[in-house]
Formats: C-alpha cells, structure tokens, sequence
C-alpha cells in the first residue's frame, strides 16, 4: 500500500521533472532565436529624436503629419 503511493509520487515527480526541462528547452531555443532575428537588424532599432523606436515612430511621424496639415490650413487660411 505505502510502495504504491511512493511509487506514484515518484512517477508523478519524474513527469513533473521532464516536463518542466523539455519547457525550459524550447525556452531557451525561443530566446536563441530571438537573438538571431537581433543580430540579423544589426543588433538594435533605428532610434528617431527622444529616442523613440518602431512603434512609437510611426506614431510620432503620424503626429507630425497632422501638424503639418493643421499649419497648411492655417497659412492658406481655411478655419479648422
């Protein structure tokens, strides 16, 4: 009767054990590949003015797009 429940802890504990290495495998295979794409960009994003990056670039040059516009319809004299 004891030998039984050891025998499943033990069982239970040797799955746990593989299955959390086989995770941390394809962790660490993620974070290589990670690394490579990094690498492959030359290691770091193009940084804009305040030191913004991609997403926040777009935003930003969407941002002066419509200032532009504003100040466009302000000098030709059109009430936004």
């Amino acid at each position: 009767m004891m030998s039984d429940q050891f025998l499943m802890a033990a069982c239970s504990l040797l799955g746990l054990m593989v299955l959390a290495m086989a995770t941390l495998k394809g962790w660490q295979g993620w974070l290589a590949l990670k690394e490579r794409e990094l690498d492959m960009r030359g290691g770091h994003a193009p940084e804009i003015e305040g030191g913004a990056r991609e997403g926040a670039a777009r935003i930003e040059i969407a941002d002066l797009k419509e200032r532009i516009r504003k100040l466009e319809a302000i000098a030709s004299g059109v009430d936004l």
